[in-house]
């Protein structure tokens, strides 16, 4: 865990308006990257798909290659944005973003998924997504405040 921030509900909770905020521009731009690169495989059809440059390539997919290398390059920056604000994306796929927190002593996953309003659910350090438990009352009270 290094020197990871430690933080409580509260401090996930108040992080989530602007976290909803920027993974659902991130789902977004991960549908417009989704979308130019089903346009750049229409267009190469058997080529293997790299969005190198190279100076054969036809002005249509020179455009369109360019253009993906700059919505990639604002996709990763985005989730940089993210992990500024102290999450770590575990699936930008669906938006799951963990902060570590503390369970009755032990560091634990906070686990938020865009779409949910508050931070609700909590894992352990070597569990996954489907190992998500509910914020109890009893959990809520051991975590740091």
């Amino acid at each position: 865990m290094g020197s990871a921030r430690v933080f409580s509900i509260s401090e996930v909770n108040a992080l989530i308006p602007t976290l909803s905020l920027y993974v659902e521009q991130q789902l977004r731009a991960q549908s417009d990257i989704e979308q130019g690169l089903a346009e750049l495989t229409r267009l190469l059809g058997e080529t293997p798909l790299t969005l190198e440059l190279f100076e054969s390539d036809e002005p249509d997919v020179r455009r369109i290659k360019s253009d993906l290398r700059r919505r990639v390059g604002r996709y990763e920056a985005g989730w940089t944005r993210v992990r500024e604000l102290g999450g770590v994306v575990k699936d930008p796929q669906i938006g799951l973003v963990d902060f570590y927190g503390r369970v009755e002593g032990r560091v634990v996953w906070l686990c938020w998924r865009y779409g949910e309003d508050s931070l609700g659910y909590y894992h352990e350090l070597d569990a996954g997504y489907p190992g998500r438990r509910p914020l109890s009352v009893d959990v809520r009270r051991s975590l740091l405040n």
